[in-house]
């Protein structure tokens, strides 16, 4: 951060405690951005309805951190400074009030938005004492002497309005649209009759900006995390604009024994990866399903982002009690970090007539599927697949092989 220089005996400058302003906020803006990054960001500002329940909604104290410039006008002697970026933060330190009014025709609602606005000015007007060097005990009233307030306060605050929408019939009202350089926050809906409004009235909008983490996780990607074991979706939070996805396709299925001992099925592939995202969107999460003896295994997607393909099944052992090798392993595709599945291993036949079913192979960071030990007249099915991805160990004699794995999805954030 930069510093003023002074010096004993020099006259002392109003640009002298200026400029230790600026640049406190030019710093303080560089460590916010490091942290926030330069997307418009809010905090706190919670909606609630009064107590008792009126038809008034308060927004809490709270902030909006911006990408604006340093000084879109002259800061006292400094002049403005219109072109170089810098984040800024507004703060409300109390609450601000709303009172709503409910649709006048039946079977009406209203949806009413609440949305916020970065918002900086000069304020709280003084009429300052001023040198008198004709008369240094009588000081001047304002500047020259002309009595004129001057404003001694430039406020950075949280601007907040709410924007009605058209009442239609409930069920069919919509919401109004945001205004340019706003951020829309709540929608409060009202129906008609009503005389107080609850916290079911107030939902938060999906796009709303609001911080989804506090210290000591500050960094998006790494304070929360979520896994999926089957298939379904993932809306992106508000404030996210970056995930990490790690993928696993499914296990194959081990080899049936056919008389002899099965081969072990390979695992599915892994892929990994940071992704941009969109708050508010719907992602499609499709995990593969482990293939059963003699089966591949399915693939697993992020949506379009990245998927990882299954296992393929080991193959079938013979009545004259030949192992059979598996075929290849799964793969990833789409993330920065790709791993194949691992081979599945064949099934074993010694010429004492024991069997060993072929072990199942592992999937990236899992553990194989031993097969099982016998002979000819011992019927014993593969293992099934452990861990994610893992392929079914094979079976002996006359029993199926295990069945793989199913895939997995997990996403950190």
């Amino acid at each position: 951060m930069d510093r003023n220089i002074v010096y004993p005996g020099a006259i002392p400058l109003d640009t002298d405690l200026l400029t230790i302003n600026r640049n406190a906020l030019i710093a303080l803006g560089y460590l916010v951005q490091a942290t926030l990054g330069s997307n418009t960001v809010v905090d706190g500002l919670a909606c609630a309805p009064t107590s008792p329940a009126s038809m008034t909604i308060t927004v809490g104290p709270g902030s909006i951190t911006t990408l604006t410039t340093i000084d879109p006008l002259a800061y006292g002697s400094l002049p403005a400074d219109n072109t170089d970026p810098l984040v800024k933060m507004g703060v409300n330190t109390t609450a601000t009030s709303f009172t709503l009014t409910a649709p006048t025709s039946s079977g009406d609602s209203i949806a009413y938005l609440i949305e916020a606005a970065f918002l900086e000015s000069d304020t709280d007007p003084v009429v300052l004492p001023y040198y008198n060097a004709a008369n240094p005990a009588q000081p001047y009233s304002g500047p020259s002497n002309s009595g004129t307030a001057q404003n001694t306060a430039r406020i950075e605050r949280v601007q907040l309005q709410v924007k009605s929408g058209a009442p239609a019939t409930t069920g069919t009202q919509t919401t109004p649209p945001v205004d340019s350089g706003w951020v829309g926050l709540y929608v409060v809906t009202v129906a008609y009759g009503a005389t107080s409004l609850t916290a079911a009235n107030i939902t938060t909008l999906p796009t709303a900006p609001f911080i989804p983490f506090k210290l000591p996780a500050l960094t998006p990607g790494v304070s929360r995390m979520t896994a999926f074991g089957e298939s379904g979706s993932w809306t992106v939070p508000s404030g996210i604009s970056q995930v990490r996805a790690r993928v696993w396709g499914a296990g194959g299925g081990g080899g049936g024994g056919g008389g002899g001992a099965g081969a072990g099925g390979s695992g599915g592939g892994y892929t990994e990866g940071y992704f941009p995202v969109t708050p508010g969107t719907t992602i499609a999460i499709t995990i593969g399903v482990g293939g059963s003896s003699g089966l591949a295994g399915g693939t697993t997607s992020f949506g379009a982002f990245a998927s990882a393909s299954g296992g393929a099944p080991g193959g079938s052992g013979t009545s004259d009690g030949s192992g059979i090798a598996s075929a290849s392993g799964g793969a990833g595709s789409g993330g920065s970090f790709n791993m194949p599945g691992q081979f599945g291993q064949n099934g074993l036949v010694f010429p004492s007539g024991g069997l060993v079913g072929g072990t199942g192979g592992a999937a990236y960071t899992g553990a194989a599927a031993f097969g099982p030990a016998g002979s000819t007249s011992t019927n014993l099915p593969g293992l099934d697949g452990a861990f994610a991805g893992a392929g079914g160990s094979g079976g002996i004699a006359d029993a199926a092989g295990g069945t793989g794995a199913n895939g997995l999805v997990i996403l950190e954030w």
